[in-house]
């Protein structure tokens, strides 16, 4: 089934800049940057179409990245969106996503992700 595109505004953060090195009872552990927590944030709120889903099966996700700029990675990119779907329960778990199809594109006044899952039946 094909769940139809869904647009969601703003920079989306890199994987590799979204956590800093903290320390808890005397051991280091990750946390989650400001940025990462207001982008996810973000999308929950702009994920209405997708949100409570809760996709069980195997996924192909097919997304096209509008940056500000041709600097980013795309690749940095798809685990943080891919973590957001899960953390919306738009899908069950990321590990069944099968195929990704991702584009990059620059529009410098108007970052966003565009995305669809198509679920494999």
């Amino acid at each position: 089934m094909d769940y139809g595109w869904q647009t969601i505004l703003g920079n989306t953060p890199s994987k590799s800049n979204s956590y800093k090195i903290i320390t808890l009872m005397g051991h280091g552990s990750l946390a989650k940057t400001k940025a990462l927590k207001e982008y996810e944030n973000t999308f929950f709120m702009q994920c209405g179409k997708y949100r409570n889903l809760n996709i069980s099966g195997y996924f192909e996700y097919h997304c096209k990245v509008y940056y500000p700029s041709m600097r980013s990675d795309i690749d940095n990119s798809l685990k943080i969106q891919l973590d957001c779907l899960q953390k919306t329960k738009a899908i069950k778990n990321d590990n069944l996503c099968v195929k990704i199809v991702a584009e990059k594109f620059v529009d410098k006044e108007n970052p966003r992700v565009e995305f669809k899952i198509v679920t494999i039946d």
